[in-house]
């Protein structure tokens, strides 16, 4: 196995500065994932990171930036109909690069 190079940096300082640009963090422990993740943001200095563990991964999961940690939650009822965490995640990314795109 060889190692692979980490291309957040370039992506964020080089390549696509003004871009708004999403990190996944994805921990085995989830006492850490939320530093972890904060880190992310001061280390590469992004707009987002979507957060979670990897126990309960389908269900719950945190969207960070700079300034909040917001929650995303599947219901037992919406776990039952079978509702894909993705579906709200996707929608919360969307609002906020809309608001991205209008504030720059």
């Amino acid at each position: 196995m060889k190692m692979v190079p980490k291309m957040l940096s370039p992506l964020v300082k080089d390549w696509a500065p003004k871009a708004f640009i999403i990190s996944f963090k994805l921990e085995t422990d989830p006492s850490i994932v939320i530093d972890r993740a904060r880190n992310a943001l001061e280390v590469y200095r992004h707009q987002v990171v979507v957060a979670n563990s990897l126990e309960s991964r389908r269900s719950s999961v945190v969207i960070l930036t700079k300034d909040s940690e917001t929650k995303i939650l599947l219901s037992e009822e919406e776990v039952e109909k079978g509702i894909d965490i993705e579906e709200k995640i996707v929608g919360d990314l969307q609002s906020r690069h809309t608001a991205f795109i209008h504030d720059n």
